[in-house]
C-alpha cells in the first residue's frame, strides 16, 4: 500500500492540543482510521462540499473530526464537539 501523508491544520492542531492524553488516543485511533478508510466520513454538502465527517465517541462524549482527502493525502482541517463545530468549520 502507497504511503499516505497526513497534514494537520493549524485549527486541528490547537483543538488536538487541547486535549487530555487519553482522548489523544482515541483521536489517534479515529484518525488511523480514517487514514486507512476515508470514505469513513460523511461527505458534505452545499458550502461544506468536499469536506468529510467522521464522528466518533471518546468517553462518552461525541468528537467530530472534518477532513479532506486525495489518495495520497489527508488533510485533518478540524477536531471537536458538535457545538459550532460547522459554524467553526465554514471559516
Amino acid at each position: 500500500m502507497a504511503s499516505v501523508e497526513v497534514i494537520q491544520t493549524n485549527a486541528f492542531i490547537k483543538a488536538y492540543k487541547r486535549l487530555h492524553d487519553n482522548q489523544k488516543d482515541v483521536v489517534d485511533e479515529a484518525v488511523g482510521a480514517i487514514v486507512s478508510n476515508p470514505e469513513l466520513g460523511e461527505a458534505k454538502k452545499g458550502d461544506l462540499a468536499g469536506i468529510y465527517v467522521y464522528k466518533f465517541k471518546c468517553h462518552r462524549q461525541l468528537f467530530l473530526v472534518a477532513y479532506e482527502y486525495a489518495p495520497s493525502t489527508r488533510v485533518l482541517l478540524l477536531l471537536g464537539t458538535h457545538e459550532n463545530f460547522y459554524r467553526d468549520l465554514k471559516r
